[in-house]
């Protein structure tokens, strides 16, 4: 966004602002002058104070702006990158090793010296088990019953587009519902 836009929404946004101070204080003083004075002094000094908070509002706005601290970037010169030939090679070499090696000591062990064993096996898994055994032997189906399935998907796949239109059943089926429902 542009400075000059910039700063000229800002503006707006400060006279916006006085602009509805004033309204609501004219609309307090002529709430509270009205019961004491006749209308046409309450409207007088309701129009003043207006004015005099608009006009306070908008200084003292314009004072706190002048009062908020510019950013400046600092200048700089752009620099100049290295040139490399394309005869040159970069090579990395044992200098550029970070680490030679990871290993683990004694001192590394979290708990006490005895290794962890899991031997929590789990032996059967019962009919309504949401347990999934990935790769059972015995599930998997032999290779003959992998293409009678594929076979038989085939086949009910060329037969698919014959289906019938059901539409009319469905019809008929809800209107047989909407009867029944009287």
């Amino acid at each position: 966004m542009r400075l000059g836009l910039k700063d000229r929404i800002q503006t707006g946004v400060e006279y916006a602002a006085s602009a509805l101070l004033g309204g609501a204080v004219a609309f307090a003083v002529r709430a509270v002058a009205a019961s004491s004075l006749p209308l046409n002094q309450a409207y007088p000094c309701a129009g003043g104070a207006a004015a005099l908070a608009f006009f306070l509002c908008i200084r003292t706005l314009k004072k706190l702006s002048l009062k908020q601290q510019q950013l400046h970037v600092a200048s700089f010169e752009p620099q100049d990158l290295c040139q490399f030939e394309p005869d040159d090679e970069l090579l990395l070499g044992d200098d550029d090793r970070l680490v030679d090696e990871l290993v683990l000591t004694d001192a590394d062990r979290v708990g006490g010296t005895e290794p962890l064993v899991l031997d929590d096996i789990l032996a059967e898994i019962g009919p309504d088990s949401r347990v999934v055994r990935l790769f059972d032997r015995k599930a998997m189906p032999t290779p003959g019953q992998l293409q009678s399935r594929i076979n038989s998907h085939l086949n009910n796949g060329a037969g698919a587009s014959l289906v019938q239109d059901a539409s009319q059943a469905l019809s008929e089926a809800l209107a047989e519902l909407r009867r029944s429902l009287r």
